[in-house]
């Protein structure tokens, strides 16, 4: 029996994150995301270089190149579409040879969460899950399986992302002697998070952070996208309110406040956040036998209504993410063209 106030699952999906639908395209984005639709619902259209008879797209192929994630590869591209495709097709071979939709699975990666060293827990103020990394956890040896494991988390997160939500918050706390990876690890897992996971960082929360890991980040930060290193936050801010990005972050956001708007000073509301490492309200501790069958579950059922919904809007490339998961939340379905955009 847990004592009273402590929880060992996951905490549930918000049911109305305070996040607008997707926003109209200007006439050359339009016109940016045709072309890139065009390419991929052409009837004759086979995979690049796939086997014999793999050529076309698998349904969870399809489900994948949504509208949302169109655009992130062409944002990623800054705006070239021939980029952007190339892109796309080398994600869709990555994520068929690293066995995202076979050997990847909840059996083959739970021996690398035994210890929590990797665990799914609350949103922050934008509505995204946060993912949370404790190095001093680690339970085995660098290898392939590691990599894999972080892969399938990064995959669950996406799972848990409401509607109008596309990116994650990762979360990062090295005390407790925490080990750092190697730089081959390190490089390895920003090649397939800037490769094949773009836009999806929102920010990076490291925590705890000693001189020494420093330099480790100095060392990985040229292989870092730019972009991505503005999403990164060293040792947060806490208080009773709330944890900020800093104290003078903090300072200015109270400035602001009158205006209503969310200034992304505050990235978690003390109920969202995890007590040990990151003094949140939520008095979280990891009990594999609890947790990762729960977790498990709650992706399993959610991608299923997902996958029940795209159908339902048709199940064809480029149909929006934000209309599947607001058919999930709300239990209906809305009307779609041809182009799988809700009429």
């Amino acid at each position: 029996m847990a004592p009273s106030g402590v929880i060992h699952v996951p905490l549930p999906v918000p049911t109305h994150p305070n996040v607008p639908p997707p926003r109209e395209l200007t006439e050359q984005e339009q016109a940016e995301y045709d072309s890139v639709f065009a390419h991929f619902v052409n009837p004759e259209y086979v995979l690049p270089d796939a086997a014999l008879g793999k050529g076309p797209l698998m349904e969870e192929e399809r489900m994948w190149l949504s509208y949302e994630c169109i655009l992130r590869y062409i944002r990623a591209t800054k705006h070239d579409v021939p980029e952007s495709i190339k892109r796309l097709e080398g994600t869709l071979k990555w994520r068929r040879e690293f066995g995202i939709y076979t050997t990847i699975t909840a059996e083959h990666v739970e021996p690398e969460a035994l210890t929590g060293k990797e665990f799914l827990f609350g949103y922050d103020t934008r509505g995204r899950p946060g993912l949370y990394m404790c190095p001093s956890r680690q339970n085995t040896e660098e290898g392939p399986r590691q990599i894999h494991f972080v892969v399938w988390m990064l995959e669950r997160a996406t799972d848990l992302m409401g509607p109008g939500v596309e990116t994650l918050a990762l979360m990062i706390d090295y005390a407790d002697k925490a080990k750092n990876p190697s730089i081959s690890t390190a490089r390895q897992v920003l090649n397939i998070l800037q490769t094949h996971y773009p836009e999806r960082l929102g920010a990076a929360l490291i925590a705890h952070i000693p001189w020494l890991m420093h330099a480790f980040y100095k060392l990985i930060t040229p292989f870092i996208d730019p972009v991505t290193v503005t999403k990164m936050i060293f040792n947060p801010v806490k208080d009773d309110n709330g944890l900020w990005r800093s104290t003078e972050a903090r300072d200015k956001d109270e400035d602001t406040s009158k205006t209503g708007e969310p200034s992304g000073a505050k990235v978690f509301e003390l109920d969202q956040l995890v007590s040990e490492g990151w003094s949140g309200s939520q008095t979280f501790v990891y009990a594999h036998n609890v947790y990762w069958p729960a977790l498990v579950e709650v992706c399993e059922a959610r991608r299923a209504d997902m996958i029940r919904v795209w159908r339902q809007l048709g199940g064809v490339v480029g149909i929006k993410e934000w209309d599947v998961k607001v058919g999930v939340r709300d239990g209906k379905v809305s009307e779609v063209n041809a182009t799988g955009q809700a009429l």
